[in-house]
């Protein structure tokens, strides 16, 4: 699968421009702010509904305007697909295939599957656990859209159980029947997501580790487990057992929602606290290009992938077998930003790939 073409109309500092791609390298060089990160989340919701970075759909329209429009081009075994995201302002965001509307948004999930590697996700070695989850559930969610709604229902009962835990205070009433039916319904759905997630992570570890070896050359050692609290007891035991505690709260304590991932190194030390720069930048990248391997398996078909200023923080060496992993037949089209161009287009000569090098400048786009 590789995205053909693509036009973005009113998108941030867009204007309107139209890009033609290659099916293996295009890169977007050029000064900060320049809008080279605009074009891979143009490109991220065209596969994933949403943008990347932000999730207010309204602030990516450009100021001064009502709507926006991104349109792309998809070729996946030689069948196209013209898929098209518009919004505007207070009204629903819609997402078309061929020129028909999608019934849901979640329908659209995984057809075109991308897999985006930033700065941002410092966020999931140095923020919450909820970052984790979120990573841990968008790569599921590319892969089976059932898995979406479980995730949907099980938030929703959720909302349901917190708000019937801050009643008791608020009202003094506590409705043990209705607590049991959703303790039950949150069980249902609950179970399913845990089943899944340990599934992914059984098939997920060995392609993270086989990443990082490859970026490090076998030169540190690190770890990444999967913890949930089903691990050690059966869900509805937990609910049972922490319902005093929640009505103390006023919240559920214990599910899938407190469900996390450990990053270690060097024998089981924290890796947000003792790995370096480039050791957390190696960690964020082999688990996203052991997304990309997943995706791959599961979809039968190579994903997108977007690399945004991923030369930032990694030295010389490790970006070089960076280029090299990604430019193998492993791995499908590739979208890059960077300041630099002469230095993207010497890393590429060197690994006899070709790459067309887009510049861009203040919301223009120049090839």
């Amino acid at each position: 699968m590789w995205l053909k073409h693509l036009s973005v109309l009113n998108f941030k500092n867009y204007t309107e421009s139209t890009l033609d791609f290659l099916p293996e390298v295009n890169a977007f060089a050029g000064e900060n702010g320049a809008g080279k990160t605009n074009l891979l989340d143009a490109i991220h919701y065209l596969s994933l509904c949403k943008s990347y970075f932000n999730p207010i759909d309204s602030q990516h329209i450009k100021k001064g305007e009502d709507w926006f429009m991104i349109q792309g081009e998809f070729d996946t075994d030689d069948r196209l697909d013209n898929v098209s995201c518009s919004l505007k302002r207070n009204q629903k965001k819609q997402f078309k295939r061929n020129k028909k509307d999608y019934p849901r948004l979640a329908d659209h999930i995984g057809q075109f599957p991308s897999v985006m590697i930033s700065p941002n996700d410092s966020v999931i070695i140095t923020e919450g656990s909820e970052e984790r989850r979120k990573f841990i559930d968008n790569v599921i969610s590319q892969t089976d859209n059932r898995y979406l709604d479980k995730l949907i229902s099980y938030n929703r009962i959720l909302l349901q159980r917190n708000a019937i835990l801050k009643n008791i205070r608020e009202k003094g009433v506590f409705d043990l029947g209705l607590m049991e039916v959703l303790n039950v319904q949150l069980v249902d759905v609950g179970e399913v997501i845990y089943a899944h997630r340990k599934r992914f992570m059984a098939s997920f570890l060995p392609e993270f580790q086989r990443h990082y070896r490859f970026l490090s050359e076998g030169a540190e050692e690190v770890s990444l487990e999967y913890e949930s609290p089903l691990h050690e007891c059966e869900f509805l035991s937990l609910l049972n057992q922490t319902l005093e505690k929640d009505r103390i709260l006023e919240r559920t304590s214990q599910g899938i929602h407190k469900d996390d991932l450990s990053f270690t190194i060097h024998d089981d030390m924290p890796l947000k606290k003792f790995g370096s720069q480039g050791q957390q930048k190696s960690f964020l990248i082999a688990l996203k290009l052991a997304q990309y391997s997943f995706l791959r398996r599961e979809k039968k078909y190579k994903p997108l992938l977007l690399l945004d200023d991923i030369f930032d923080k990694l030295d010389e060496k490790r970006t070089r077998k960076l280029m090299q992993m990604v430019s193998d037949d492993e791995f499908g089209q590739i979208f890059i930003t960077d300041t630099d161009a002469v230095r993207l287009q010497k890393i590429f000569e060197d690994i006899a790939q070709p790459i067309r090098i887009f510049a861009i400048q203040g919301g223009m786009v120049n090839v």
